[in-house]
């Protein structure tokens, strides 16, 4: 049994317990004309959480839909699509100090309370931006239900911009996000949010995650992003045409599995790792003409593992092993049964480039084919990068097939314990205080 909200009571959620015990509510047409009634809808499940089903519908969304826990966001796939509506800049009209939970503006036409909204300048970016909602509006001034990250001043030109994630959850658990089709319409935006604070669709201190068969395309910044979180399933989705990377799993997140995912066409990385993401299994993936590398790792992420993955005609290398030195150098990572073709047509040193003091990586059964007009090596490998495992590796149109120093090479895989499989309860300490 379902509960349904009927078209005379719009507002009013009827909810039925289903045989597990959850609450769910289908919405007609009628109850999901806006992005406020299908938060009103969400919040109506309560703690105990449910199902909450969108109908077939185009919605333009002044406002990021915010899951709660226990909350399952279901959608009719390509036929449910949510869609930022255009973007506007407010700027500040001075000075204002961190942790204050509201902002001065020089006018505050259009806004009203609920609106999502970022508040950022030209000189701070990642974590000292902001995400907020907006609690109330009096003359030139807005109330926000969380203090600001940063200090402002007129010389950095801070603004508050309607920018924000069309999907996200701030310190949930057991969530998930199924069937939905995701319009960033970017060419409307003025101005994005940052990757540490944003993206389409984005998460922040949360811990099981799923998300299945989203489809989303042109947001002013990342794709699919999540900081702080554990526990994370992504499946059969595609993030595309983005401003900024595709996937960008970071900030100590840790046992995540992506899965069948494409990420194209998007204006940086296919998929970043970012800062101490560990654990992680990217399994029969594609990343494909992306401005940026197909791959890209960095400070701190280790134990990763890339499988039977499809990394193609990027604008950098294939994998990057960005530069980064100890004791924060990335490690013990294993790329098996990939095909790494035509990456670096625009720039890079090779299909896979390994810089900084990378070490205890392996390569296996790799199928690696350079450009025909770029002389580039399969493998780019820095001296100080060390243990690196070569094994039936198909290199072909490299030229040289490998650049390394032969000193850097062991005979035996070196990597073990690398994946979402081999995640242990000590590898979440970071993300728990003691």
């Amino acid at each position: 049994m379902t509960g349904m909200l009927r078209p005379d009571r719009v507002g009013c959620f009827d909810e039925l317990r289903q045989g597990d015990g959850l609450s769910e509510i289908r919405l007609e047409r009628a109850q999901a004309r806006s992005a406020a009634a299908i938060q009103q809808a969400i919040d109506s499940l309560g703690p105990h959480g449910g199902r909450l089903v969108l109908p077939a519908m185009e919605l333009e969304l002044d406002r990021g839909i915010e899951l709660r826990s226990n909350v399952t966001l279901v959608g009719q796939g390509r036929d449910t699509v949510l869609r930022k509506a255009k973007g506007r800049i407010y700027p500040l009209s001075g000075y204002h100090n961190y942790g204050m939970c509201d902002i001065p503006l020089m006018h505050t036409q259009g806004l009203v309370p609920g609106m999502t909204v970022a508040i950022r300048d030209d000189q701070h970016g990642g974590f000292f931006e902001t995400l907020a909602r907006i609690t109330w509006v009096e003359d030139t001034w807005v109330g926000i239900d969380r203090g600001v990250h940063s200090d402002y001043t007129v010389e950095q030109n801070p603004v508050l911009v309607t920018a924000f994630p069309l999907i996200f959850g701030l310190g949930v658990s057991d969530v998930a996000v199924q069937g939905v089709t995701l319009d960033g319409n970017r060419e409307a935006q003025p101005a994005g949010i940052g990757a540490c604070r944003g993206a389409a669709l984005y998460f922040i201190g949360s811990r099981g995650i799923t998300v299945t068969d989203v489809t989303e395309t042109g947001f002013a910044g990342e794709g699919l992003g999540f900081q702080m979180s554990r526990d994370v399933c992504i499946r059969d989705c595609l993030f595309a045409n983005n401003a900024g990377n595709g996937y960008h799993p970071g900030a100590g997140s840790t046992h995540v599995v992506f899965e069948n995912c494409i990420a194209e066409g998007n204006g940086a990385a296919g998929f970043f790792f970012c800062v101490r993401a560990n654990h992680i299994s990217v399994r029969n993936c594609r990343f494909a003409d992306n401005a940026g590398v197909g791959v890209s790792v960095g400070t701190r992420d280790s134990h990763n593992f890339l499988e039977a993955c499809s990394i193609q005609g990027n604008g950098g290398a294939g994998i990057l092993f960005r530069r980064t030195r100890r004791p924060v150098e990335p490690q013990s990572c294993w790329v098996r049964d990939c095909r790494i073709e035509g990456n670096a047509h625009a720039r890079g040193l090779g299909q896979i480039v390994v810089l900084g003091d990378a070490h205890d990586l392996a390569f296996e059964k790799n199928v690696i084919s350079g450009l025909p007009d770029r002389d580039l090596p399969g493998f780019y490998v820095v001296p100080s990068a060390q243990r690196l495992w070569l094994a039936s590796n198909d290199i072909s149109a490299c030229s040289p097939a490998v650049v390394a120093d032969p000193a850097a090479f062991v005979l035996e895989n070196p990597v073990s314990g690398c994946g979402d499989e081999a995640v242990e309860a000590v590898h979440y300490r970071h993300l728990t205080p003691a």
